[in-house]
């Protein structure tokens, strides 16, 4: 690793360190010639899956997006910056972890729902609000009162899920 200081071609790891949920190293370095120190962060390249849009478009799957909605829809409300990364890992394992090269967008769709609705049922309405195009106010009530029929450890999406599996198989991960 070059040295950001001095420009020095090698530098020496002094500690090593998992970050996150074991998918992060941190690695302090120092640089030999000029005795500066700084810390690298190394994470697997991982070949995402294409997403497939509602207008059969196909993009390349990005979880700054999943991110930036999900930020959107938890605008002032009570969940930690831990908690949305811990979902966030949570979407991108499954979404590895279906193996598939292509995925509906309305997989995605409904796993971020799943995982709003886990962290905060306000946050999981404004999406669902956006995401399932809400056209009137009694759109927003059915969502409510299905919401409050749900006992909480419950998952409508999951069985949605699991029907779009493409071999008809449960998916452990969703």
């Amino acid at each position: 690793m070059r040295c950001p200081f001095c420009g020095a071609p090698d530098t020496k790891v002094i500690d090593s360190r998992l970050v996150g949920e074991g998918d992060q190293v941190r690695r302090r370095r120092k640089c030999e010639v000029c005795g500066e120190r700084f810390t690298t962060y190394e994470t697997v390249e991982l070949n995402l899956p294409r997403v497939i849009k509602r207008d059969g478009s196909r993009v390349p799957f990005d979880l700054h997006k999943v991110r930036s909605g999900m930020m959107r829809a938890l605008e002032k409300r009570p969940v930690s910056t831990e908690q949305i990364d811990q979902a966030l890992a949570r979407i991108q394992r499954c979404v590895i972890g279906r193996g598939d090269s292509e995925v509906p967008s309305l997989w995605i769709g409904e796993l971020v729902m799943e995982e709003l609705r886990r962290l905060d049922q306000v946050a999981y309405v404004r999406f669902a609000s956006v995401y399932r195009h809400f056209e009137d106010v009694a759109a927003f009530r059915e969502e409510i009162e299905r919401l409050e029929r749900q006992p909480p450890d419950s998952s409508p999406q999951l069985d949605l899920l699991e029907e779009m599996q493409p071999n008809g198989s449960r998916d452990s991960a969703a």
